[in-house]
């Protein structure tokens, strides 16, 4: 087995820190790309990737990205899932790379809802 380097270890100590700001509610907002088998079909990780390099690229770090299955509307497919602190979260659908990308920097970063790929405003229940 090969020996970490301090690199290895800062590298391992900001992805926990993440997590960390997660739990505290320390974040700017929090990304949930669908990821179930007809979201993983349709593209839902190159809307991952594409995020998470964006994110790197720029070195933010108050913003939360996490996946979750299958939202129940496949033929939506990929779908994200904006929540900005004191808002209703809004889901996002037919995704492509330059979609999210519009996506994160006009609601992520910029707070302004892009009204042409929202699906719906608020939380779904089950009551």
């Amino acid at each position: 087995m090969a020996k970490l380097k301090l690199e290895d270890l800062e590298k391992i100590r900001e992805k926990v820190r993440g997590t960390t700001i997660l739990r505290e509610g320390g974040s700017r907002a929090k990304v949930t790309v669908h990821m179930g088998t007809c979201g993983i079909a349709s593209g839902a990780r190159n809307i991952m990737s594409t995020l998470l390099d964006e994110i790197e690229k720029r070195e933010i770090k108050d913003v939360i990205v996490t996946t979750s299955g299958c939202a129940g509307l496949c033929s939506r497919e990929p779908m994200a899932t904006v929540e900005l602190q004191d808002q209703p979260p809004i889901k996002y659908v037919d995704l492509t790379e330059e979609k999210i990308l519009k996506i994160f920097d006009e609601h992520v970063l910029g707070g302004k809802v892009v009204q042409e790929h929202v699906l719906g405003v608020g939380s779904e229940t089950t009551y």
